[in-house]
């Protein structure tokens, strides 16, 4: 039991900051008796201090300069829960070069920053730990670093945004729209007032990079990932893949091609097979499965955000850093070796789902299938379910692995037909 309390600064007291603070008051005693030392929060940054809050902003201790928190000789420890990149790449630069640790939630930081700071972080010899970057409550970010440190990770696939999978599992369940189960997302507090980052798939992307640099010790830049959300999946779109005997899932996939060492990392809505337990995984809940090459397939499922789950990662990475925080050689998280480059994703192969919206007349699949085989293309399955309408009429075709540079170019061609009446849907089948 040390003596020396953990003097912590906190920055931000928004809806994971203020988890934080009441969580490390009620389990005071605990976390004594587990981390050996007591952990007090002893300066709290915040912009505006009289913003009303769900929790009480203890005031005597509130300051809106970030730059107390690193000038402060008493303060060990840095917490940034500010959220952005600009503000929070300052302070957890500055907190690092001045000696002091690092706890943050911030994926989108990581995400466009890691390389840099993960640098910064090992010539300072301090750690950076980010357990509530990726998954809410979920330890992913342990059990990758740690529990499977002997493995070399083969693939990576998972739930990683809990909006989404609210809004898809709504849309499955209760057969509503897009837009009526996002209103329905945020009137429960699920999505934020502005929810792009959540449906236009990036918050997920930024876990994704994070979880491939834990993988693979690689950072993927922002611009060499593909990202798609969710926001043209269409109810027809549920239904058919119900039809198929699949349920549509906003998926993060990370995996590596040990030929040619080259790393997959994307992010998109795709079809999952019923019988497969990612289809089982709804509401908010997230669910990642990580294979390595000896423990073989591992599932992670639980909360993957609100308040208690996240601040109950940031309070894990705080315990884990008051116990290594006076070991010589207690880095934490910091780099590793980088080895490994992007897959573009025009060489990623799958199984896909396409629909398309087509004058209802003799010949026209005949079409499409052509420019299809052209390209090698070959077609699983088709569906032409019967319409009311007698000019138009929707194909769904399932369509056997290809890559998906060559499944676009197809696409493209199909397109110029005059016989489309519109953009077709194209999914993955995974």
């Amino acid at each position: 039991m040390s003596a020396t309390p953990l003097q912590i600064g906190l920055a931000g007291f928004g809806n994971v900051g203020a988890g934080v603070y009441k969580n490390i008051e009620k389990n005071r005693h605990l976390l004594r008796e587990r981390t050996g030392r007591d952990l007090i929060i002893s300066r709290i940054a915040v912009r505006d201090p009289q913003k009303a809050r769900a929790f009480a902003l203890p005031s005597d201790i509130v300051t809106t300069d970030l730059d107390e928190l690193v000038s402060d000789p008493d303060i060990d420890m840095i917490v940034e829960l500010i959220g952005g990149t600009s503000r929070a790449f300052e302070l957890v630069k500055k907190a690092l070069e001045s000696g002091k640790s690092v706890v943050t939630g911030n994926k989108a930081l990581l995400a466009e920053h890691g390389k840099e700071l993960f640098a910064i972080a090992e010539k300072a010899g301090k750690p950076i730990y980010y357990e509530a970057a990726v998954a809410g409550g979920i330890p992913i970010i342990k059990t990758v670093q740690e529990s499977l440190v002997g493995n070399h990770i083969q693939s990576v696939v998972g739930i990683i945004n809990g909006t989404c999978n609210y809004i898809l599992t709504r849309m499955t369940e209760a057969g509503l729209d897009y837009e009526e189960a996002l209103k329905e997302a945020k009137d429960l507090g699920y999505a934020e007032a502005d929810p792009t980052l959540d449906i236009n798939g990036w918050d997920a992307a930024h876990k994704a990079i994070i979880l491939a640099s834990l993988s693979y010790g690689c950072w993927m830049p922002c611009d060499e990932i593909y990202v798609e959300g969710i926001e043209n999946i269409k109810r027809e779109d549920i239904a058919f893949a119900e039809a198929l005997g699949y349920t549509v899932k906003l998926l993060g996939v990370i995996q590596l091609h040990e030929e040619s060492g080259a790393i997959e990392v994307r992010v998109q809505p795709s079809l999952i097979a019923n019988d497969h337990i990612l289809s089982s995984v709804k509401g908010v809940f997230n669910a990642i499965m990580v294979h390595g090459d000896i423990v073989g397939e591992t599932l992670f499922y639980g909360s993957g955000a609100g308040q208690d789950p996240t601040s109950s990662s940031v309070i894990a990475d705080i315990a884990d850093a008051a116990s290594r925080i006076d070991a010589p050689n207690g880095t934490g998280f910091v780099t590793h070796g980088l080895y490994g480059k992007s897959l573009p994703v025009e060489e990623s192969v799958s199984k896909y789902y396409l629909r398309i919206e087509v004058d209802d007349k003799p010949g026209v699949l005949a079409k499409i299938a052509t420019i299809l085989g052209e390209r090698e293309i070959g077609i699983l399955s088709v569906i032409q379910p019967e319409d009311d309408d007698e000019e138009h009429a929707s194909i769904v075709l399932t369509l056997h692995y290809a890559k998906y540079g060559a499944v676009c170019e197809a696409l493209g061609k199909i397109s110029e037909l005059n016989c489309v009446r519109n953009t077709p849907v194209l999914l993955r089948m995974e």
